[in-house]
């Protein structure tokens, strides 16, 4: 488990991320709608989760909004504290880096568009699934793999195996990607939807190297980056 804690020296014009700020205060405010529905969520998770089998066709939508719809919806609903929390803690560190070298209004199109590019993948891979699928884990890959594009040399304090580290953000988000495939590959039984990990991050690296802005340059290691 790699859970980061925060990165270092962050780009120099430092702005407020307040996108990334009110995307976290979206998936907390759907969380608790969720826990005040019935207790779990659970009619709201079907209801507005990413069900493949209903997106392909081999399934009716008993849901009431479109089934195209929930690949947006379901990216800001999660199954549990620990789902929401983890996803969250990865948004706060990452994230407002990737808004400041982008832009507000481009970052979030950039945010979604990665969660909908992870939800496709999820589909694409589990048509004839009907387990809901949830949560800001896709679009955050993305923004992971932004990261990794951006500023790969950024040194980022994680928790790591019970002890503290300060390491460099490409072997950070490296791990995390590999822990991904290996675990889809090896077919986890553990309810993680780790395809839509990876389309995340596809999706997210060809889209940021299309969206950055000009004057954004790609895999720049600042000299305070290199410091250990």
């Amino acid at each position: 488990m790699v859970i980061p804690l925060y990165d270092h020296d962050p780009l120099k014009d430092r702005v407020l991320p307040v996108v990334t700020w009110g995307l976290i205060a979206v998936n907390v405010i759907v969380f608790f709608i969720q826990l005040s529905a019935d207790g779990t969520g659970d009619n709201l998770l079907a209801a507005y989760g990413v069900i493949p089998a209903v997106i392909t066709g081999n399934a009716p939508n008993m849901a009431p909004i479109p089934a195209y719809a929930t690949v947006l919806t379901g990216m800001f609903m999660h199954a549990g504290w620990w789902h929401l929390i983890g996803n969250m803690i990865y948004l706060w560190v990452f994230g407002d880096d990737i808004e400041e070298a982008m832009g507000r209004l481009r970052f979030l199109a950039f945010y979604l568009l990665s969660g909908i590019g992870a939800a496709l993948a999820y589909v694409g891979f589990n048509m004839a699934s009907t387990v809901p699928m949830v949560g800001a884990s896709g679009a955050i890959a993305g923004v992971l793999a932004a990261y990794l594009l951006l500023r790969p040399c950024a040194r980022i304090t994680v928790f790591m195996f019970f002890f503290v580290y300060r390491v460099q953000a490409m072997w950070v988000i490296l791990l995390w990607a590999i822990l991904q495939l290996g675990s889809l590959i090896g077919s986890d039984d553990d309810s993680i939807a780790y395809m839509a990990h990876i389309g995340g991050l596809a999706a997210g690296a060809c889209l940021f190297v299309a969206m950055r802005p000009k004057g954004v340059e790609l895999f720049e290691c600042m000299d305070d980056d290199r410091q250990s």
